[in-house]
């Protein structure tokens, strides 16, 4: 993608704040064009304002299949083309397996999964015409890694990597890229304006989930990670001509990463014997 870098044209989902808002603004200090998107308008038409002529805001729930078409509908009236799709929409939900209400599970699925792989679907049709794009794909170190009252929210992210691995593969020949993001703990606004408690936390869960919960709630506005470097990280690897299927962000997510494939080694290793043995005999 190096070539003719700043003719590209950008969209992202989720763009009111956070890191999808700091990608935004650093896409366009960096001489792209973008399509910011926002569930309200309001929330992201300063950064329209601050750069007219290289961005346009759109009304986007990634839930709501009009608002989808519509969105890649003005994109492309706007600029012809969309290069590069940066699914960031979502939200989270902290709850024990047993806590959880099914019902808001659904919806967060819905965006976190069903949203993306809907925008997604949007694009391909032109990227594989073209035989060019890049599909960037938030995760968490929680697509690698599940822990307590995170289960639900973990479970959407596996499904990211897995849906992303796949893509990777059936696009690679058409020139497409695909890149799944994994951030840490980073110093955004997520856990206060994006993340649902359980309404009902139960006793026999307080020193699990409910000190998990606590623990991110103390260590909010305090973690380690900058959306700024993070948003450069990202374009960084779409700037790359090689680009990774996977990037951790944050030294704690490099961390846990390492930890959590050392574990499953030294468990492969433990149980290989058992693990071999069911297969039929040779």
């Amino acid at each position: 993608m190096a070539e003719n870098a700043k003719q590209l044209v950008w969209l992202i989902t989720g763009c009111s704040s956070g890191l999808g808002r700091a990608l935004a603004l650093r896409v366009l200090q960096r001489g792209y064009r973008c399509v910011v998107t926002a569930r309200k308008c309001a929330d992201i038409d300063d950064i329209v304002q601050a750069h007219r002529g290289r961005a346009i805001a759109v009304a986007l729930d990634v839930g709501n299949a009009g608002q989808r078409d519509e969105a890649v509908r003005q994109a492309v009236a706007a600029y012809g083309v969309i290069d590069v799709l940066v699914n960031n929409a979502g939200h989270g939900y902290s709850a024990a397996v047993e806590e959880g209400d099914l019902a808001l599970v659904r919806s967060m699925f819905e965006t976190n999964v069903f949203g993306l792989a809907a925008m997604t679907q949007l694009v391909l049709p032109d990227m594989r015409r073209r035989e060019r794009g890049h599909i960037v794909n938030l995760s968490s170190i929680g697509g690698l890694i599940g822990n307590p009252a995170s289960g639900y929210y973990a479970a959407t992210k596996f499904a990211v990597e897995g849906l992303s691995e796949a893509l990777a593969k059936e696009v690679a020949p058409f020139g497409i890229r695909v890149t799944v993001i994994e951030p840490g703990p980073f110093r955004t606004d997520f856990q206060g304006r994006s993340m649902q408690n359980v309404q009902q936390p139960m006793s026999a869960y307080q020193d699990t989930a409910g000190a998990r919960r606590a623990q991110l709630q103390a260590a909010s506005g305090r973690q380690p990670g900058d959306p700024d470097r993070a948003a450069d990280a990202i374009i960084q690897v779409v700037e790359h001509d090689d680009p990774p299927l996977r990037l951790l962000l944050g030294k704690a997510a490099v961390a846990r990463a390492r930890e959590k494939l050392a574990q499953m080694q030294e468990s492969i290793d433990e149980w290989e014997a058992v693990s071999v043995a069911a297969d039929f005999p040779s």
